[in-house]
């Protein structure tokens, strides 16, 4: 039973990555449910999560999309019969075990589930045609989205400064008798989310996920996102990647992208970002996100030039590089040397769980 609830708890990080507020105790209710219907059957894994882990209406489309993502396996189409009966156990979610039956949930190995959590650690570059697929369909099911800020615009409040213009107003319908003071507090605003991903010869193996995973960022938030590609020039894609659809938005991105595994100005890519759109008010207060494994054809302090000036105008630069999470690996190339010093997080983005633990850092961020 230890690595079924294993396996339970992965699928609940899936969805809380996908928007689903997935907390503690409504993990614990779907783990008790799932022992009590001995999970001998995907559809009992499907209702004892959806019961349990979803609240409102809005999780059920977000739900199945991330049970059939992460477990594989096609939704029941209307609840199971409540009563108890032998079943057998389907082989596309669970392993039999010689001698084992249906009775016996810890004879129960959930095969296509340790596959997917173990192809959450899996590099990127060395996946199968198949596994590229599965990863996809993942990716598609993170939200990526920033932390709210207090905005320079006020809302009525319990407690804060106060509020004179509505004090006034109170008092005088009171005759001009002051009476209790109004308060205020600032609004809340979210940060906008600022994506550079190079799209160079040298970041062929994993321009395609970071693409995708912009596409997630663009379709959460489609006004407060902006999306660009560097390569040997700057290629804004934000509009191609609003599409629903992720295949259809990345064959949009990438009739737009001249320089699709090119070579690689980043300096020049960066320059050009920041005198059209960054300087203009795009990268500032912004959370910017670069993802390039650091490869720069010119002068490295050119490019070091252009992060001081990024580094002043956003709130926060994080640089995903998808060799950091690889052993032995050290920032030595003169390009990732050059904008060290100007980045407030440098982070892996060589596997799901990397991109996963990337968007729990944008939203604290």
């Amino acid at each position: 039973m230890a690595d079924v609830t294993a396996v339970l708890v992965g699928f609940a990080e899936t969805l809380r990555h996908a928007g689903v507020e997935a907390v503690g105790e409504r993990v614990e209710a779907m783990i008790y449910a799932a022992s009590a219907l001995q999970i001998s059957s995907p559809q009992d894994v499907y209702w004892a999560g959806r019961l349990t882990l979803c609240a409102e209406p809005d999780d059920l489309p977000v739900y199945d999309a991330a049970f059939t993502a992460y477990f594989g396996g096609r939704l029941p189409a209307r609840v199971p019969d409540p009563q108890p009966a032998a079943r057998s156990r389907p082989a596309a979610l669970f392993g039999s075990v010689p001698g084992g039956t249906a009775s016996e949930p810890d004879a129960a190995t959930p095969v296509a589930a340790s596959d997917a959590e173990v192809l959450r650690q899996r590099d990127i570059a060395a996946l199968s045609v198949a596994e590229r697929d599965e990863v996809r369909r993942l990716v598609a099911l993170l939200a990526p989205e920033t932390a709210p800020r207090p905005s320079r615009r006020h809302r009525p409040a319990r407690a804060g400064g106060v509020d004179p213009a509505r004090t006034v107003r109170r008092m005088l319908r009171h005759a001009g008798e002051p009476t209790r003071l109004a308060r205020r507090d600032h609004r809340d605003k979210p940060r906008r989310l600022v994506l550079l991903v190079d799209v160079s010869g040298s970041m062929a193996p994993y321009a395609d996920a970071l693409l995708r995973f912009a596409h997630a960022a663009v379709r959460r938030r489609p006004t407060l996102t902006e999306a660009f590609t560097l390569g040997t020039r700057l290629t804004r894609v934000t509009r191609a990647l609003r599409h629903r659809d992720p295949d259809a938005a990345l064959r949009a991105a990438g009739g737009a992208i001249a320089d699709w595994h090119g070579g690689t100005r980043l300096a020049d890519g960066l320059k050009a970002f920041l005198d059209r759109w960054g300087q203009r008010g795009t990268a500032r207060g912004a959370v910017v996100v670069l993802c390039s494994d650091g490869w720069e054809r010119g002068d490295p302090a050119l490019l070091a030039a252009q992060m001081a000036r990024l580094s002043r105008l956003a709130f926060r630069v994080v640089w995903v590089n998808p060799h950091r999470g690889k052993a032995g690996y050290a920032p030595l190339v003169a390009g990732m040397a050059a904008a060290l010093p100007y980045l407030d997080d440098f982070v892996a983005g060589h596997s799901l769980e990397a991109l996963e633990q990337l968007v729990g850092l944008i939203s604290r961020a």
